[in-house]
């Protein structure tokens, strides 16, 4: 269930990148999907003009005109060649339609493969959680990656010849959530106690926005999703740089020091620290994302101060609470965050 008005923001956005149309395809499977949907408007839009055609000949022809008889016409009871007619031509039509539909349904559908050596191929477990999305880097092109991120997905673009398919596994921390960016993929429900799969891929670089599609609690409408393609070369350099701990900077020695004494330790993890939580999103490399609480705020100092100030103030219902800080341990702390990149 999407908020309409949420929707709506969304694809009328003055960035070019906020496009939710499936009508404009960017992979394989939403081209069956578009290609399907394309179909199935033509018949329906046949039949429509053929039966309203019928109709209104048949209200023309049979008007009441000046001097008709008053009397009721002789009435007809049954006629085999109608009934064929009109019983065989929809139960074509529908066959018809079946078959188109198991088709696409087979192109679209996720057949997981285990990871090889040199198929690059990218395998990330995504975990729904109210309202976040946790993303597992595990294995590119076989080779095998170990680090958690949040929120904004990166793959790499495929290019003639060479696909670089992502495989998503969809499992959900909480409640029913489901995975749609319209321009991608079609959309796959993340169920509590099951692992449902979901496979990316396009050849054309740029941002890609997707939503939360199954209505998950208050801030189901703000779970938003950020795909970026990018180019190999731009993703290895990623892939790189999300590995690493965080690094050390004798600067802000005390922001680390307050934060690492607040009860953040227990929901956050921040690599090569003490902070290991795994409830809240993995904070190592915060400064490299471009947004904040799901894709809601840009990432800035002054929205970042905001979100540790009171996040309730931004996401009602959050499960991360305002903390009252002093001031100068706020400001210290923000300092500190503001280096992970």
């Amino acid at each position: 269930m999407l908020s309409l008005g949420r929707w709506m923001l969304l694809a009328e956005g003055s960035n070019p990148g906020q496009n939710l149309s499936i009508f404009d395809p960017a992979s394989p499977a939403t081209q069956s999907i578009f290609d399907l949907a394309m179909l199935v408007f033509a018949i329906t839009g046949l039949i429509y003009v053929v039966v309203t055609g019928v109709l209104l000949y048949c209200v023309w022809k049979f008007r009441e005109r000046p001097g008709d008889s008053k009397q009721e016409p002789p009435q007809v009871y049954g006629s085999q060649p109608i009934e064929v007619a009109w019983t065989a031509a929809p139960a074509l039509i529908v066959f018809f339609l079946m078959l188109v539909t198991m088709r696409t349904l087979w192109e679209v559908k996720d057949h997981p493969t285990e990871p090889q050596a040199n198929d690059n191929t990218l395998y990330v477990t995504v975990i729904g959680r109210q309202w976040w999305w946790e993303y597992q880097y595990e294995y590119y092109n076989g080779r095998k990656l170990s680090f958690t991120t949040a929120n904004e997905l990166h793959i790499p673009v495929s290019a003639a010849g060479i696909p670089r398919p992502v495989r998503l596994s969809l499992k959900s921390a909480d409640v029913c959530h489901s995975y749609w960016v319209p321009r991608l993929a079609g959309k796959v429900d993340l169920i509590p106690g099951r692992t449902n799969s979901l496979t990316l891929q396009t050849s054309e670089p740029g941002l890609y926005y997707g939503q939360c599609a199954e209505y998950c609690g208050t801030q189901h409408a703000h779970m938003l999703i950020r795909v970026t393609v990018e180019s190999p070369e731009e993703f290895e350099h990623w892939l790189e740089n999300q590995a690493i701990p965080a690094v050390e900077d004798a600067q802000v020695q005390a922001g680390k020091e307050a934060f690492l004494a607040q009860s953040c330790v227990k929901c956050h993890a921040i690599r090569g620290t003490a902070a290991v939580g795994t409830f809240a999103p993995d904070l190592t490399h915060l400064m490299s994302r471009e947004t904040l609480a799901s894709c809601e705020l840009k990432n800035t100092r002054e929205n970042l101060a905001r979100w540790v100030r009171d996040p309730q103030s931004i996401k009602p219902g959050c499960l991360m609470p305002a903390f009252g800080l002093i001031d100068r341990d706020e400001e210290a702390i923000v300092d500190y965050l503001m280096t992970l990149r």
